[in-house]
Formats: structure tokens, sequence, C-alpha cells
């Protein structure tokens, strides 16, 4: 029990669960920082990704990201004249997701180990919450956030030392980050918000990704394509 305690008073770690439990995802919630190749099942016709990158369990993160705004989410229920312990499952969270090179970030000093020039960042933003209250016909917006395309609303989710047009290793590095969000939408996250569990499930938009990005995740063409919109 102490040992319990002690966690939990630990920053960022919360407790949660997953309604059915993830799949290909361990059930361990006291997870930091890990490398970003993890999950990944390399084959023998694979070689093996030549890069360093960290990132948060996708699932831990969005936890995270949601305790973050705990206090927005019970703002958002009072003013909606909602009855708190009526409003404990139903909610619904809409998730942005953008990946982008930040070009050439190489050490010219020396002294550490030699990485690649390029980095890539795949962050998430929360860019709405709303609730279908137990006795109600249509859903409520009890939070949307007022700023999203600032940098100051984008969570980092991974972090890669990768050129973002060498597709192989981009693929070893998201493979994991994509299983990961697939699991998740087939689940309900319960997780403890002003002092009630409550569940929410998760919908992704790949929306910030450029259009080199849109290219390899989604398998369209390159930029200057009639088929991607750039504005």
């Amino acid at each position: 029990t102490l040992r319990t305690a002690e966690k939990e008073l630990l920053p960022g770690f919360h407790q949660f669960e997953w309604q059915p439990a993830l799949k290909n995802v361990s059930t361990n919630c006291n997870v930091g920082i890990i490398n970003g190749l993890s999950g990944w099942a390399s084959s023998l016709d694979d070689f093996p990704a030549d890069t360093t990158t960290r990132r948060f369990r996708y699932d831990v993160a969005l936890v995270s990201a949601l305790k973050d705004l705990e206090e927005d989410i019970m703002e958002g229920l009072m003013e909606s004249g909602m009855e708190d312990s009526a409003c404990t499952s139903g909610f619904s969270v809409m998730i942005k997701e953008s990946c982008d090179g930040m070009g050439d970030v190489s050490e010219k000093h020396g002294g550490g180990p030699a990485v690649p020039e390029k980095a890539v960042r795949f962050s998430i933003t929360v860019m709405s919450i709303s609730v279908l209250a137990d006795d109600e016909k249509e859903e409520v917006t009890i939070f949307t956030e007022p700023k999203p395309n600032s940098e100051l609303s984008c969570k980092p989710l991974s972090l890669m030392f990768v050129d973002e047009s060498d597709h192989e290793t981009l693929t070893a590095v998201l493979g994991p980050i994509v299983a990961e969000r697939n699991a998740m939408k087939d689940s309900r996250l319960i997780l403890s918000v002003g002092g009630l569990p409550r569940s929410f499930r998760f919908h992704f938009r790949g929306t910030g990704y450029d259009e080199k990005m849109v290219r390899e995740m989604e398998g369209l063409e390159a930029s200057g394509s009639t088929y991607v919109c750039t504005l």
C-alpha cells in the first residue's frame, strides 16, 4: 500500500485502466519514457533501424494530457449545468496527431554519440472533449482547445533522430505508435477525473501531418499533388 501511495505522489503518475485491455500493450501504468523502437517486431529481412528515438507510450501520454485538463473538464461540466455524478461515462475525446521534420539539429561540438542530422517529432493535441450524459439525447462539448495550432497545445509523444524522407526508419518508429492507436480505438479508458472514475473514448485525426508525412502515413502522392491541400 505504501509503495502504491509513493507512486501516486510521483509527478506524471496516474492510475488508469483500459476496458477491454489493450492488445499488444503492457498493462504497466508506471511507464516513463521508453525506447521509441520498442514494440517494433523485426522480421528477418529487416535491417536494424539506425536511429536514437525516445517516446511516451501513447496511452500514457493521453492519460497525462487528460489529467492536465482536469480543471477544464470539471469547469466545462459545471458551465453546461450537468450533474457531475451523472457524467461518469460517455466522454469522447478528439485528438489531432501531428508529425513533422524539425530540420537539421546536428550537434557541431562533438562529444556525444554520432546521430543523424535530422529529427522528427510526433505530437498530439486534445482538440475537444464532449460528453453524452446518461439521460440525454445530444452530446455536449465541455472543452475546446482555444489555440489548436499553437506550439503550446501540442504534446510531444515521440522524438526521433531520423530524416523524414527515410521511409524505412520512419516506418519502424511510427509502426508501434500506429499499433497502439489502433488498439485504443476499440477500448475505453477508465480514469479518475474530479474524484470519480470516468470513461473516455478517443477519436484520432491525422490533420497535423504536412504533405511529406501525408505521403508516408497515408500513401498519398507528394506535395504538389492535386490530392493534398497544403493551405
